[in-house]
């Protein structure tokens, strides 16, 4: 068993069993684990496991599939029954397709075949311990946000109503909003938070899958169907059976497989590529994009009919230059989670420096803030990070331009110009959403009305 990192958070770290009859395997997934802050025990074979976690509280299992005694199967079959809500990920040098189905239908989390990645491995394991988190309800909206999304704000608080609204409904969701505005997390809670939260989460992303292979991918194929179909293979869909798919980069399909899908939309039925029989799969479809599908539809490159069936329930998410106030939030948590990561105890940031991210327009969205505070955590040198820490932040272009030469300011002045935007943009906005109320605006900004009045006159919105 590991000892917990100095300075690490007690909420990001986890403990996790391994499970596996191979000693060699069971170190590197120790090791691997350690270096990411968690607390480890391992077991040699399932009935081992079992013993333990009757003793121990874990947050994760990971587990070989095939070992003497007590196999893998039997360790997911105990934890589905005695421990609900448990994510267990399962990792095999034996993988095959039906074992893969089987274990995905027993409610494993994920299926990996050995030799793995071990990026691939830590993401899924981060997925995994968020999942976990999520049906514990370890985030809540008093504190940084919901459904372990960050965020405050009344249009994040709208999304939150929404899942909770729709999760445990059949009904299809679209999901809107740029890159890296965290269309994955809503899917994500969608799932966990619905009657289905026990059977598989499978997601499809439609931009990553070459058109000749998609069709087959969604929807299986049967032996001998095309060279090289030495047997048979299950679909998404029929991976999905009981729970959720997941259609991210929805807009990126091509017309002609657009057909396809919107007929197993539509009578739920489909056949695997080479075969004649009718499959159906009790799936709920959510689905995401980053494009503008009104627009694709008007321009033909999206089906009305397919975008009508995907858009029975939108849920958009804003840009994160609509919501700066969440950043404080945003780099708290992810000041968190790399410095278990990383080995780091880096505190917090300078005033200087939560200006300039607030200033920023991140065009990369959330996943820009996180691969930002990622490289700033690992080089940094201090206990707090300055705004010199910030590495490609970039020119915060905010809309209104003070006439000032920016590139010719010191870095105090720098901060100062696009503080002063930053606020007379967060006023102009509150203004707006108010309807020009002065007292309700203040009371969104928490300040008093005359202080807001001083503000408006100083920036001139008084007329405005």
């Amino acid at each position: 068993m590991s000892n917990p990192r100095p300075g690490l958070d007690d909420l990001s770290r986890k403990r996790i069993l391994v499970v596996d009859d191979e000693q060699s395997i069971r170190k590197v997934l120790q090791a691997l684990l350690v270096r990411e802050g968690h607390a480890v025990d391992l077991a040699a074979n399932g009935a081992e496991a079992i013993g333990r976690l009757g003793e121990e509280s874990y947050e994760l299992v990971i587990t070989d599939l095939r070992m003497p005694g007590v196999d893998g199967m039997e360790l997911l079959g105990y934890c589905a029954q005695q421990l609900p809500g448990l994510p267990v990920i399962v990792i095999t040098a034996h993988g095959t397709v039906d074992t893969a189905v089987e274990a995905l239908k027993l409610g494993a989390y994920d299926y990996i075949t050995k030799p793995f990645e071990q990026d691939e491995l830590r993401m899924v394991i981060d997925k995994a311990l968020r999942r976990e988190e999520a049906s514990r309800g370890v985030l809540h909206e008093d504190a940084a946000g919901r459904f372990a999304i960050i965020g405050r704000t009344p249009s994040m608080k709208q999304v939150y109503s929404l899942i909770e609204k729709v999760a445990d409904s059949p009904t299809t969701v679209l999901i809107g909003g740029e890159s890296g505005t965290g269309k994955e997390l809503v899917a994500r809670a969608l799932h966990d938070h619905s009657s289905r939260a026990k059977a598989p989460f499978i997601q499809v992303n439609c931009g990553a899958i070459p058109e000749a292979l998609f069709e087959s991918e969604l929807f299986g194929y049967e032996k001998g169907a095309f060279t090289g179909a030495v047997a048979s293979k299950p679909g998404r869909f029929e991976l999905a059976h009981g729970g959720t798919l997941f259609l991210d980069e929805v807009g990126e399909l091509p017309l002609d497989l657009q057909v396809k899908l919107l007929r197993v939309l539509q009578s739920g039925t489909y056949e695997r590529v080479g075969g004649v029989r009718s499959l159906s799969s009790d799936v709920r479809v959510v689905a995401a994009t980053n494009r503008d599908l009104v627009r694709e539809v008007k321009r033909g490159a999206f089906r009305e009919d397919l975008y009508y069936r995907l858009n029975v329930i939108p849920i958009r998410l804003p840009p994160l230059r609509e919501r700066v106030e969440d950043i404080p939030l945003l780099v708290e948590h992810f000041l968190a989670k790399f410095n278990t990561r990383l080995g780091k105890a880096v505190r917090g940031v300078t005033p200087e420096a939560m200006a300039a991210l607030m200033a920023y327009r991140w065009p990369g969205n959330i996943r820009e803030l996180e691969n930002l505070m990622e490289r700033s955590v690992l080089l940094a040198d201090a206990p707090t990070l300055a705004a010199r820490d910030l590495p490609g932040l970039g020119s915060p272009a905010l809309e209104d331009d003070p006439g000032e030469d920016v590139e010719e300011l010191g870095l105090k002045d720098y901060v100062r110009v696009y503080t002063a935007r930053l606020e007379r943009a967060r006023i102009q906005r509150a203004l707006e959403q108010e309807d020009g109320n002065v007292t309700r605006a203040s009371r969104r900004l928490g300040i008093s009305r005359k202080s807001l009045q001083t503000k408006m006159k100083e920036y001139g919105l008084r007329d405005a």
